[in-house]
């Protein structure tokens, strides 16, 4: 079988060489199925230190740099014992085996958790804060009825992209379609409160 082609007998080995075996094997596995899972979809929750990472996101902040992850624990495992396993075939010391696979782990945990901190941030970009429309101008797309007796529409560029957003006004008469608004502030966090440009 091909397997047994790739994997050394195990009675062949020494007492140091399998231990990075039995390290390297169960974490590769592990760390394979938690990023299959985080790559499509999977409910996987880190077991991350602080605990209020939920709510930090709810408000719109980044996903903090998470250097102590399940996912990062793993693949330091699977590093150390993949990378002890190359440095003992390599035919080096056992003390600098060691070291050199724990400065492996170290660096692949470090580059896991600059890759999901980096893709956090890609996601918060596309994601709309609507208090950054607070201030833009945009033209009216839909008429908006005056003293907040219905709601509207008007369409401006937020965060680099043209979107059509909900709107209320205090104004005494309705705003008509393609009049140029100002946005004065967000109510309920989803809709705007806009004036008529120039009033």
């Amino acid at each position: 079988m091909l397997i047994n082609s790739i994997l050394p007998v195990w009675s062949e080995l020494g007492i140091f060489e399998q231990i990075f075996w039995l390290i390297a094997i169960p974490s590769t596995v592990v760390f394979l199925v938690l990023l299959g899972m985080t790559i499509f979809g999977g409910d996987v929750s880190d077991t991350d230190i602080d605990t209020n990472i939920d709510a930090h996101i709810a408000d719109g902040d980044s996903i903090p740099f998470q250097f102590l992850s399940l996912k990062n624990i793993v693949a330091f495992f699977a590093v150390f014992g993949w990378s002890g396993i190359g440095f003992i075939n390599a035919g080096m010391a056992a003390w600098l085996v060691v070291i050199l696979a724990v400065i492996c782990g170290l660096l692949m945990m470090l580059a896991m958790a600059a890759l999901f901190y980096f893709m956090s941030k890609l996601a918060e970009n596309g994601t709309l804060k609507m208090k950054n429309a607070v201030g833009k101008l945009g033209e009216v797309y839909l008429v908006i009825p005056a003293n907040r007796g219905g709601m509207g529409k008007v369409q401006l560029n937020v965060q680099g992209s043209l979107r059509t957003l909900d709107a209320l006004t205090d104004e005494n008469s309705a705003i008509p379609t393609n009049s140029i608004i100002e946005v004065l502030d967000v109510i309920d966090e989803q809709i705007l409160l806009v004036k008529k440009q120039g009033k």
